[in-house]
């Protein structure tokens, strides 16, 4: 079976077919890229990898692919790829946006097929636009971004106001003190799609049932809030959850990257109250805090990755059109219930499946509001 490999453990080896090793090489030994090896053999009854030359990049946003969350989402698409497809594979860690460019340029001078960048901080001083415009001839696939005309640059966003409806309606009905939170890294729209949505959700609950609910940390009407600033700062982070736990919410909803990690802590030491996870399934992930994370709202963005370049080897084509995860083709979902599924009401967990599928069919808008 196909390992993960411990990426702080990794080092730069030949994984190039000779057509790319000269020019591969000399570069890793200038910049100190992060290529790995070929796929291990297939086992028995494994299908579709047989090696090739394809060539799939990815540079990370900030922080390392380690992150439990966003970055190891994307780049374990790109492992999969590696072990189902049998192409050759490189990465890029950034440990600031002042990366991006220099990591970015690596991996156009690599030769890569395709690259991924990974995050809307991409954005920051126009960093992937230039690039692209510098480099018609490469293909990238920004996540969480968007196309400004580049024929060069596919978008993958998702709709995360969906799911996060699905949790806000869930949060509002689970907490007993009809108070619960949420709290961003930045005011984008990458962040604020999942609290809108979220404050939605537990608006239709209070419109449904005719209990009232107060959510702390986000009004989209007048589209104020709890800002990190960045997605780093556990300071910040757990000083709003422990403002957030003070005021009476007991269901904390971070939408910041790792910075869940914080909210734990603030839980863990009051005594009180549960959190949902963003990104990944963190009760999995991060199993140690399965005891107080209710669900997660899962931006699926392992699959989109291999999709595309499963698509790009098969039709030796690239657009640009972006790809939409939506409740609808499972890019974007609630995890399981995990040590709380006991005490979710089956009669809650219909009325779950009933609001997605009217999200899906249109007759629930998310960002709408009640």
């Amino acid at each position: 079976m196909f390992a993960r490999p411990d990426i702080s453990e990794r080092t730069a080896v030949s994984a190039f077919t000779p057509k790319r090793t000269a020019a591969a090489m000399a570069f890793i030994g200038a910049a100190g890229l992060l290529l790995s090896a070929c796929a291990p053999a297939p086992e028995e009854g494994d299908a579709g990898a047989e090696s090739t030359d394809f060539l799939a990049c990815a540079v990370s946003d900030e922080g390392s692919w380690n992150d439990k969350s966003f970055n190891e989402a994307a780049y374990q698409g790109l492992l999969d790829a590696e072990s189902e497809l049998g192409i050759k594979i490189a990465d890029a860690e950034s440990a600031s946006n002042e990366d991006f460019t220099p990591n970015l340029t690596q991996m156009v001078e690599a030769g890569c097929d395709v690259t991924f960048a990974v995050g809307f901080n991409f954005s920051i001083n126009d960093v992937i636009f230039d690039v692209a415009d510098d480099n018609p001839e490469a293909r990238f696939v920004w996540i969480d971004g968007w196309n400004q005309g580049q024929e060069n640059l596919k978008p993958i966003t998702y709709a995360m106001q969906e799911s996060s409806f699905l949790a806000g309606y869930l949060a509002a009905a689970y907490s007993t003190t009809k108070t619960i939170g949420t709290y961003g890294g930045d005011d984008i729209e990458s962040v604020t799609s999942f609290m809108t949505g979220y404050y939605n959700g537990a608006k239709y609950y209070e419109q449904e049932t005719g209990t009232p609910i107060t959510i702390v940390g986000w009004d989209p009407a007048t589209g104020t809030g709890d800002f990190v600033g960045d997605f780093s700062n556990t300071g910040v982070a757990k000083t709003f959850s422990e403002g957030q736990l003070a005021a009476g919410a007991d269901v904390l909803f971070p939408v910041a990257g790792t910075l869940f990690t914080a909210t734990a802590e603030a839980i863990r030491e009051a005594g009180t109250g549960v959190m949902l996870g963003v990104d990944k399934d963190i009760a999995v992930t991060q199993p140690e805090l399965a005891d107080i994370t209710l669900t997660s709202v899962e931006k699926r963005m392992t699959q989109p990755v291999l999709d595309v370049i499963t698509a790009i080897i098969e039709s030796d084509e690239f657009t640009a059109e972006p790809y939409v995860g939506t409740l609808e083709n499972d890019g974007t979902a609630l995890s399981g219930f995990g040590d709380f599924d006991s005490e979710i009401p089956q009669e809650l967990k219909d009325k779950l499946d009933e609001l997605k599928q009217a999200i899906i069919d249109g007759t629930i808008d998310p960002l709408a509001g009640a």
